[in-house]
């Protein structure tokens, strides 16, 4: 059989190893990574979290081997969340000078000065009902209250050493909020990285568990509705005019399209966070045999960059990093 004379042969360019790397599209990092960590005050070990094969609830008082251990495997940056034993109806202790919160950041900043330290700047780690903020008696979270205790967390992190104040309330004007009140601390250089579209996802699944939030009901009041794709961009574009500095997605791998939306419309960094959910389906699935988990977790990877995304969270961070797999 002849073979026919085709002018444009795109296996050309994939003929070898060589060459299909020389023309890869994009690439990873470690650099493009940042690692999620749970702290937990009071545990006396560390505790496994079931429903995320291989992550552990790190005790408070082996955060800083944690931190330099993390900062040996070559990874940058940490975003902290804290399973605090300290419960109200307000999450006060998320504000408090030498609450969960202040002492994680400066646990990590005084261990590995270099490390860039990412506040989670929320509630429901904190509050004994589980909610992301102060609860009206109607049982709705009450926005604009909420806003002023979201500024007194930025600023205690920040006073702690957080580098970035990363707010995930998902509040109407938390951006606005937090930055003046960054900037009437002095903090007028802390960025903030807003989860600037995060959806009501039954991806989180997993977090529940590992934060240990208290939660009954749902977040769907405040958090976005997963199947609206023009509001996503209007919440994200809404955190830019607000004053913030990075923008994130979250869920990242069942929106791949909304990052797609905002790196085209915004000229900010962006971030995407591949979730608890992401995170566990990967596992279980490479745990019973029906695939190579290294691979998926690349081409999982690979695929939210590729859809715009400048910066990744993942909880595969440090499994990268620590089996050489990826490199800074």
């Amino acid at each position: 059989m002849s073979e026919f004379i085709l002018p444009n042969r795109p296996r050309r360019l994939r003929k070898t190893a060589s060459m299909r790397e020389l023309f890869k599209e994009q690439s990873l990092s470690l650099n493009d990574l940042i690692l999620p960590i749970f702290v937990e005050e009071g545990a006396e070990d560390y505790q496994p979290i079931n429903a995320m094969p291989g992550a552990m609830r790190i005790p408070e008082k082996r955060l800083a081997f944690e931190i330099e251990r993390i900062a040996k495997a070559g990874i940058r940056s940490v975003m902290t969340f804290g399973i605090s034993h300290h419960l109200n109806e307000t999450g006060s202790d998320a504000w408090a000078e030498n609450g969960l919160v202040s002492r994680m950041s400066r646990i990590c900043k005084e261990t590995v000065p270099e490390m860039i330290v990412m506040s989670d700047t929320c509630f429901c780690e904190y509050t004994s009902h589980g909610h992301c903020g102060i609860l009206c008696a109607n049982g709705e979270v009450h926005n604009d209250q909420t806003l002023v205790n979201l500024g007194k967390q930025a600023v205690a992190a920040a006073r702690a050493g957080a580098d970035f104040i990363a707010p995930s309330a998902a509040m109407d004007g938390q951006v606005k909020a937090i930055r003046q009140a960054l900037d009437h601390a002095g903090f007028h250089n802390t960025p903030i990285m807003a989860y600037s579209t995060k959806f009501a996802s039954a991806f989180y699944g997993p977090f529940r568990e590992a934060a240990g939030t208290a939660l009954k009901g749902d977040r769907k009041t405040y958090q976005m509705n997963p199947m609206n794709r023009r509001e996503a961009i209007r919440e994200s574009l809404l955190d830019e005019a607000e004053g913030a500095d990075v923008l994130m997605v979250k869920p990242a791998g069942a929106y791949l399209d909304i990052i797609r939306d905002i790196r085209e419309r915004s000229d900010l960094p962006l971030a995407a966070y591949q979730v608890s959910g992401e995170y566990a389906m990967i596992k279980f699935a490479a745990q019973a045999g029906a695939i190579d988990e290294t691979n998926v977790v690349l081409e999982s990877l690979g695929a939210i960059k590729r859809a715009g995304a400048d910066t990744i969270l993942s909880y595969f961070a440090l499994d990268l990093a620590e089996q050489k797999i990826l490199t800074a």
